[in-house]
């Protein structure tokens, strides 16, 4: 190359750069000053945008482009509460429903798994429950073995999972199973997940069967709640730029921080007089999201 044409490079690549820098600025934003609590108006898309898939922001604050519904009933699944329209996703999600169902029902007593809330149509908060859920990589997973796969809509709505703890959450109970077991060990070895949630009892419980390679329990970390479900994060798919991934868990196999969990049930340490009060939780707005979301929300 020529010094010419070398210098001709550079500056070519250096304005590239700064297009792209203030295209960046710019996205980042466009919701300044827009204080609309983002629950309403994501709660309000009953169907995804027009948009290539992409994951944007944090799974607790941000949303999805291009989502795709997975499928009401399939050879191995079945999406529960219908009425919510919380059965959308990124594609790499709805491959891993499919894949992890495939899996649960080769498990005796089980025709696949019942799958719970995912994402909006086009992420974002949600108007009840979750905080995260919002890009579209977040799944809920039944604990109850499904033992049909022909549910009609209205028995999706009545039918409730079941409670596998015990001493609140201390222990597992009787409804415990080897399968949930080799279930919950086949999603956390798959490479495209970064944690599952789960209550500390069944946390404990894997540390205490697991056998041979322990390198997956690292993924399944205790969480309040999470006994009639267990909830799957997936990690940001690859090339998805605009989308921010979870800090890795801890190293090691985190046996010792669910024990601990276990202890505080059991005896739970006193309070602290000195605390701080919890500051009250504010509603996301729009401002708060991702500078693209606006555009997910206002897009066909």
């Amino acid at each position: 190359m020529t010094r010419i044409a070398l210098v001709l490079s550079l500056i070519l690549g250096l304005a590239a750069c700064q297009n792209e820098t203030a295209s960046t600025a710019a996205v980042s934003t466009q919701n300044a000053g827009d204080n609309r609590v983002a629950k309403t108006l994501f709660g309000a898309a009953q169907v995804a945008s027009a948009q290539s898939p992409q994951s944007y922001g944090g799974y607790a604050r941000g949303c999805q482009a291009g989502a795709v519904q997975l499928p009401e009933t399939g050879p191995t699944w079945q999406a529960m509460r219908l009425s919510r329209n919380r059965n959308w996703a990124q594609p790499e999600t709805i491959s891993f429903v499919q894949d992890l169902s495939a899996f649960a029902a080769t498990q005796p007593g089980w025709s696949g798994l019942y799958i719970g809330d995912m994402s909006q149509p086009r992420g974002g908060p949600m108007l009840t429950g979750h905080r995260s859920h919002q890009t579209g990589l977040d799944i809920d997973v039944w604990m109850l073995p499904p033992k049909r796969l022909d549910l009609t809509r209205q028995e999706r709505e009545n039918i409730s999972s079941i409670s596998m703890r015990r001493a609140s959450g201390a222990y597992t109970n009787s409804s415990w199973t080897p399968q949930h077991e080799a279930i919950l060990r086949r999603a956390a070895s798959d490479p495209r997940v970064a944690r599952i949630f789960v209550f500390p009892g069944a946390k404990v419980a894997m540390c205490n069967n697991a056998t041979g390679d322990r390198s997956w329990l690292r993924k399944v970390r205790p969480w309040w709640g999470h006994h009639y479900h267990f909830h799957v994060r997936l990690n940001c798919p690859a090339g998805d730029r605009g989308c921010e991934d979870q800090a890795p868990p801890p190293a090691g196999d985190g046996c010792a921080d669910a024990d601990r969990w276990v202890a505080n049930i059991l005896n739970p340490p006193p309070p602290d007089p000195n605390a701080p009060p919890a500051p009250p939780r504010r509603e996301l707005t729009m401002a708060s999201l991702p500078g693209q979301c606006l555009g997910v929300l206002n897009a066909q």
